[in-house]
């Protein structure tokens, strides 16, 4: 009986799968931040959302993390819109019941 030699092994290496990142969209929203100071609560009450769920996405590790400095800014600029509009709505409601009030004082 004959004995069988081996053959040569074969070493078979894995190579990890790299996970795909989402790009960040840190433009866009930094963008929206600006718009919702500029004219419309809605594009700043967008920019924080957005810059919210794009910031946790970035710590999970599932989006880019290399906008977080302007998906932070866009963030930041649409919570200071939101915050000047409702400023601008109460001044404005103020100065409308402080008119109503005067034209009733001066009749």
């Amino acid at each position: 009986m004959e004995e069988k030699t081996p053959g040569p092994v074969q070493t078979v290496e894995v190579q990890p799968t790299a996970q795909v990142m989402q790009p960040h969209r840190g433009a866009l929203i930094l963008v929206l931040g600006i718009l919702g100071i500029v004219c419309c609560i809605i594009c700043g009450i967008i920019a924080w959302v957005l810059g919210s769920n794009d910031l946790k996405e970035m710590d999970a590790g599932t989006r880019d993390p290399s906008g977080r400095g302007l998906t932070q800014a866009g963030k930041i600029c649409g919570i200071i819109s939101v915050i000047l509009q409702i400023i601008g709505l109460i001044v404005w409601l103020l100065m409308m019941a402080l008119g109503v009030v005067g034209s009733f004082v001066s009749h």
